[in-house]
């Protein structure tokens, strides 16, 4: 335990709660993957826990590697990612793989691997907006020099996201917001950014319900708070089975492996995986889950008040909101509080890519952490030479 933690460093809170959501999430992909397995491989579950199994053992590989390097490097990455993420995102919209009127994939040849270019784009946005907000800090209140340089990006990527997935498009450009509040843009500015978001957003479903199938996911994001507002259990198929998960679990759960919804969820093992850990583990079980990134978003926001740099803690802040808020979206569409999203539940859904860059961002979090702890044990050797 002494040569791991020798090794590991950053916020140990931290570090327990990736370890305990990748052990979360291997026993309920484990169960959930049932029937997937039986429609694509003679009911072969180890085939799909084994494949989860190594995305993680992976993922957590990926995240150390990370945290080992210095968290001011991302200032740097931050351009170049942005500046490889608005091509894919384009390449994305024209030749993307295409999955219920939505291309959101990309294959990478080699490996024969898709992956959401959004992933890409949502973290790179986010390490660009912090760069720019701490850069611009004697200035940010001026709308040229600071508001413009920072909006601009914010509304291309979003703006590229959107067509294809209208709800990542939503939470990116909601963490946005909050990291410009704490970087200290002017109220105004943002209130005017707000104004304009929704009214983009206005126009879009405006044009939608104008002219059917001009925007096919704005079309599925109607009928989807249609069916939301309304009674029609049809409309609502996959709500009504989560709600029976719930209320089957109860407060303590069925148990590991019991879960029957898992059966009849059309996406137990990713955007309904919440529902399965309420079945089996019960009240008890979905509470806990939710504390785990309560705690990942306390922690970070921890290492924003000991962080000396605005880089450092704007970045830490993002990410994590992010993490946190899409666990958060998920959570609610599970138990029937918002309408179906599509959103996976970071670190315990089960995916390849999207592991990885939660595993990334992650780490970045982890580097800030290791960065204020190596930058105060220097200053208190300073004080104790002087």
């Amino acid at each position: 335990m002494n040569n791991i933690l020798k090794y590991t460093k950053g916020d140990r809170a931290i570090w327990l709660v990736v370890l305990f959501l990748a052990i979360i999430s291997t026993l309920v992909v484990y169960t959930s993957i049932t029937s997937l397995a039986y429609r694509h491989h003679n009911g072969n579950t180890f085939y799909y826990l084994f494949r989860h199994s190594t995305f993680l053992i992976i993922g957590l590989g990926i995240m150390y590697g990370i945290h080992r390097i210095k968290y001011s490097y991302f200032s740097r990455v931050a351009q170049l990612a942005l500046y490889i993420s608005v091509p894919l995102l384009i390449l994305t919209l024209l030749i993307g793989s295409n999955l219920n009127n939505a291309s959101r994939w990309l294959v990478i040849p080699v490996i024969n691997q898709s992956f959401q270019t959004s992933d890409l784009a949502k973290l790179s946005l986010i390490m660009y907006v912090a760069r720019i907000l701490s850069i611009r800090q004697d200035v940010i209140k001026d709308f040229k020099k600071a508001f413009i340089p920072i909006v601009l990006p914010i509304f291309v990527v979003c703006g590229l996201i959107f067509p294809a997935n209208f709800s990542t498009a939503a939470v990116l450009f909601t963490v946005c917001l909050v990291l410009m509040f704490i970087g200290r843009i002017s109220l105004k500015h943002i209130g005017a950014m707000i104004g304009s978001g929704i009214a983009a957003i206005g126009l879009a479903f405006l044009l939608a319900m104008s002219v059917p199938g001009l925007l096919p996911r704005i079309d599925t994001w109607i009928a989807r708070i249609e069916n939301f507002s309304s009674a029609d259990s049809k409309g609502n198929y996959q709500a009504e089975q989560s709600k029976i998960a719930v209320a089957a679990g109860g407060i303590t759960g069925k148990g590991p492996g019991k879960s029957t919804q898992r059966n009849f969820l059309p996406h137990p093992y990713s955007d309904f995986i919440y529902a399965i850990v309420l079945e089996e583990y019960g009240l008890i079980g979905g509470v806990a889950v939710l504390m785990l990134y309560l705690i990942l978003l306390y922690r970070a926001v921890r290492i924003v008040v000991k962080s000396p740099k605005a880089f450092g803690a704007l970045l830490a802040v993002g990410i994590a909101f992010m993490l946190v808020f899409q666990a958060m979206i998920n959570m609610a569409v599970a138990v029937n509080l918002f309408p179906v999203t599509g959103q996976p539940l970071p670190m315990v859904s089960m995916g390849g890519t999207s592991i990885w860059f939660t595993c990334i961002a992650i780490g970045i979090i982890l580097s800030v952490s290791r960065g204020i702890e190596g930058e105060s044990t220097l200053n208190r050797m300073t004080h104790a030479k002087i």
